[in-house]
């Protein structure tokens, strides 16, 4: 019996590590390419820009396309996602609040919440069941309210302005609405809802664009990380880290599990909850006029330990049955 039980241990640890460990190390061939200056700093820029207007958009089309609209689509886990999503930004909101520095709490809310959901959860979800799965919908649910809150919280607390800019909450609902992922993901809807069939060139040319999503994008992520400004407001960088790959999922994992969602659902609502925190916030921390520190110190170290937080993540959910 208890050798038993140490090989189901053994087979739940290797699943978790078969999960997490050749994302990570795509992302870990991207830091070389850049150490050997095969990838330079404009270059992963460029890639992550690419993944985002293309590869991605097209993989949600043909993981969405390719279903039965009705099988797919399940308002249930799209609500959970985007009740959770709220209730985590109104958390960090409230925690922003003990400090006195305002300009400061802008980025601290946005680096808290904010989740690498479209592409690691893709590439999770992909990694263990062969299939973005879940993940489209999890999208729905939280990332065009992760842009918008963003830019609302960044707005109204930029240093030297009090109150909202209006010109600027208008271009990001109008960036929102034209989305490439949430295009790919509205175009997959219909196309299955319509049940429009699908050319066998077209397929095979989606399918190869699609392929490339991922490798490209972890690789691109990965050679945008610095670890020297990892350390750069460490206080505040390390308590945004804990809630964001800590905090989150240990209180509301239990809550999605009660409501019954498992498997892919379930690994959806981990990446959403505990995934490292999204390289494009630091970018849209800078373009609105904030220092950009907090919110790079938090994306390195949450992206750094993420590998071992997601490991245990996935690990403690399969020990339990769960996925």
């Amino acid at each position: 019996m208890i050798m038993e039980s140490e090989e189901k241990e053994m087979d739940h640890l290797i699943f978790s590590l078969n999960a997490v460990v050749p994302v990570f190390l795509l992302m870990m061939l991207g830091l070389l390419f850049r150490k050997l200056g095969w990838i330079d700093e404009e270059f992963a820029s460029k890639m992550n820009k690419f993944v985002f207007l293309v590869p991605l958009p097209v993989l949600v089309f043909k993981d969405l396309a390719t279903v039965d609209f009705a099988e797919v689509w399940d308002m249930r886990f799209v609500g959970f996602c985007f009740a959770v999503t709220v209730v985590c930004i109104l958390i960090t909101v409230a925690l922003s609040l003990l400090w006195k520095d305002r300009s400061i709490r802008g980025e601290f809310i946005q680096a808290s919440y904010r989740s690498s959901a479209a592409l690691l959860g893709i590439a999770f979800i992909q990694n263990i069941y062969g299939t973005a799965g879940m993940a489209p919908l999890m999208i729905i649910g939280s990332v065009p309210l992760y842009n918008m809150m963003a830019v609302l919280v960044l707005s109204f607390f930029q240093p030297g302005h009090k109150g909202l800019d209006r010109r600027l909450v208008l271009r990001t609902l109008k960036g929102i609405l034209t989305n490439p992922i949430i295009i790919g993901i509205a175009a997959g809807l219909l196309w299955s809802a319509l049940r429009i069939p699908m050319p066998h060139i077209m397929e095979k040319t989606v399918d190869s664009v699609a392929g490339v999503a991922s490798p490209m994008g972890l690789m691109a992520m990965g050679a945008a990380f610095d670890i020297k400004k990892a350390s750069a407001k460490a206080g505040l960088a390390m308590m945004a880290s804990f809630l964001k790959l800590i905090g989150f999922c240990a209180a509301f994992l239990p809550v999605a599990v009660r409501m019954g969602f498992r498997e892919e659902k379930l690994v959806a609502i981990l990446v959403m909850l505990g995934s490292a925190t999204t390289v494009s916030s630091f970018v849209m921390a800078k373009n609105m006029g904030h220092e950009g520190t907090l919110t790079s110190s938090t994306v390195m170290l949450t992206t750094l330990c993420s590998a071992f937080t997601l490991t245990g993540w996935l690990y403690l959910l399969r020990s339990l049955g769960y996925i």
